[in-house]
């Protein structure tokens, strides 16, 4: 693979992954039962894959097999907050406040592995958090873009506490392997919530959800996975901040969705804090949420 291939693969992940969140718009169910069938029918998808590829499926260490299984609930818990933000406010406002995840990654990584708060990473959380109050239309919990919001804000912080512990396996699993296993234990902690929710899936909410899991996670997870083969990890990591952008287009073009000025100078002033922080900050190469 040539590395404008590379290129190409990781800009049509990041473009997956920016549309996904138009489910959370187009599915009329709870936010719950759509992040069960996501990581459903992408653990399935990510399974089908990894034998086709020959790949073996066990981990190194039983230890690993009760790790997998918490971060695939906190993954769990990081799309259930992500899709709750779509529907309680707009694509483009939890789109943008889920984009912190850098800004929180810098915070929180010292404290798990003793390194220094730098004064600089600070500076751009302050700077984030005043993109934020700028996409928030009217500061109040009874408006539902600061819901919205704030959940997008959960969504960041539980996406970098996730992309932080995956760390270490990063190293010493292949993504698509870190990424089954977690969809996998995700599903397993979701199924019973079925039991909780009274809900009638369509055909049409079926073949949305297996979209959603295939096409809009598993492959966009294995295209990501491959392009870094020949891409530098710093390289996609800037290009993944393109995310919202490509969010935002779409939830104009297919929801109507028509970003203010004010949202526009938050989410710029937002993007730029994300951006600096992944340029100067390390990376694990994991794909977004």
């Amino acid at each position: 693979m040539t590395r404008s291939g590379g290129l190409l693969r990781i800009h049509a992940a990041v473009l997956l992954f920016g549309l996904a969140g138009l489910f959370g718009k187009w599915l009329t169910l709870p936010a719950i039962i759509i992040v069960l069938g996501r990581v459903l029918f992408a653990a399935g998808s990510l399974g089908v894959a990894i034998l086709l590829l020959r790949r073996p499926f066990r981990l190194k260490q039983r230890d690993d097999y009760r790790s997998m299984a918490l971060l695939g609930l906190l993954l769990a818990i990081h799309w259930y907050t992500f899709f709750e933000a779509i529907q309680q406010s707009t694509v483009g406002i939890a789109l943008l406040t889920f984009s912190t995840f850098p800004v929180f990654t810098a915070l929180l990584e010292p404290w798990f592995f003793g390194e220094r708060l730098r004064l600089r990473d600070l500076g751009a959380g302050l700077v984030a958090l005043t993109g934020v109050s700028l996409v928030i239309p009217e500061f109040s919990l009874s408006d539902q873009g600061t819901i919205g919001a704030l959940w997008g804000v959960a969504s960041g912080a539980t996406f970098a506490l996730l992309s932080i512990l995956n760390r270490k396996y990063a190293a010493e699993y292949s993504g698509d392997l870190i990424a089954f296993w977690q969809d996998l234990s995700a599903a397993v902690f979701l199924l019973p919530f079925l039991f909780f929710y009274e809900v009638t899936i369509l055909p049409s909410d079926l073949g949305l959800l297996v979209l959603l899991g295939v096409l809009f996670t598993g492959l966009s997870h294995s295209l990501f996975i491959s392009g870094l083969r020949v891409v530098r990890t710093k390289t996609a990591s800037v290009i993944t901040t393109l995310e919202p952008i490509y969010a935002i287009m779409a939830a104009g073009l297919f929801l109507g969705e028509t970003p203010d000025l004010k949202m526009i100078a938050g989410g710029s002033i937002i993007l730029g804090a994300a951006l600096y922080e992944t340029v100067t900050s390390r990376t694990t190469g994991l794909p977004p949420g």
